[in-house]
């Protein structure tokens, strides 16, 4: 006896479901349009600009820039005042980033069973809601050396019966500035870290404890590889923030009139220097150029660190 076959119907669920998805599809321009608009105006759109302004000679106003190849660029590299604005970049990345992400654990290991660990992490957090300028300004009264004028740092020192410093001379400010991001930055770090130290599951300290695990051995063996991906994305951060310092250096190295010396320079303030003409006439074509090789510089660094970290997630 043959079987007869009644043609099957969509159910109900999913002609919703469909129609939900449909309009969702068509929703999904006219919100993005707009964010895609701004993205575009105001990112994309100026960096094409920066990179094509930094094959050109122009003062930024009056006559129309006149390509010039690649002399911005060779000058840029010869330069002195490049040369020392990337060499102290770097250290602020590298020696800065070193010295933030050491204390963060430190303190996210010591704050894990503090009581009271969401008080000192708030304390801690503090100086990252003060705005550069005026964490520069306290820090300049800080290290200032003046004749009869010390700042508290000489004051403690000479009561102590050692010499005052110069810690803001022009070769000692990239060391004073990088400790000062140190102990700026790491409560923001200790922050995120704790957030990723929250969610490990006590019952893998405890273990770890029972098994008579070091406080280094439960570091390297739980606390590491269970924030890793976190580490991966603050060490991003740090690096972009990094390349971008200006204001800290402007205020502790300036000597009040315009800009600091040479030797206390990064690529930020290189970028000033060159846009609004230390010697009279603007010079945006290496301004851009410089503004160039800090792009191209935060993508490589950025690159290599995703590289390096790559690693697999753990599920717990």
């Amino acid at each position: 006896m043959a079987t007869v076959t009644t043609p099957t119907t969509p159910s109900a669920r999913a002609v919703k479901a469909g129609a939900h998805l449909s309009r969702k599809k068509r929703l999904f321009w006219p919100f993005a349009a707009p964010a895609l608009a701004l993205y575009l105006a105001f990112l994309v759109l100026p960096t094409i600009a920066t990179v094509v302004l930094s094959f050109t000679s122009w003062a930024g106003a009056g006559d129309t820039p006149k390509p010039n190849g690649v002399t911005n660029y060779t000058q840029m590299v010869s330069s002195d005042s490049f040369q020392y604005a990337f060499g102290n970049t770097l250290i602020y990345v590298f020696l800065g980033g070193i010295g933030t992400f050491a204390l963060a654990f430190l303190f996210t290991m010591v704050l894990r069973d503090m009581k009271g660990g969401k008080t000192v992490r708030a304390i801690l957090f503090f100086p990252n809601i003060v705005a550069p300028v005026a964490l520069g300004m306290f820090l300049g009264f800080v290290f200032k050396y003046q004749p009869g004028k010390q700042g508290l740092a000489n004051y403690v020192m000479e009561s102590l019966g050692a010499d005052a410093a110069k810690f803001l001379a022009p070769s000692n400010v990239t060391g004073v500035v990088t400790a000062s991001l140190i102990w700026a930055s790491s409560g923001f770090y200790i922050t995120i870290l704790m957030a990723a130290v929250d969610r490990i599951p006590p019952y893998l300290y405890e273990d770890a404890e029972l098994g008579g695990a070091s406080p280094w051995q439960k570091f390297r063996n739980i606390t590491l590889p269970m924030t890793w991906d976190v580490v991966g994305v603050a060490g991003v951060l740090w690096t972009i923030n990094a390349l971008k310092i200006f204001e800290l250096v402007f205020v502790l190295a300036g000597p009040g009139t315009y800009a600091p010396p040479n030797e206390a320079w990064t690529l930020g303030i290189y970028v000033f220097d060159r846009t609004f003409g230390s010697n009279g006439t603007p010079d945006f074509g290496a301004a851009c150029a410089c503004a160039v090789a800090m792009i191209a510089l935060v993508s490589v660094l950025v690159v290599l660190l995703r590289r390096l970290m790559r690693r697999d997630a753990i599920q717990f």
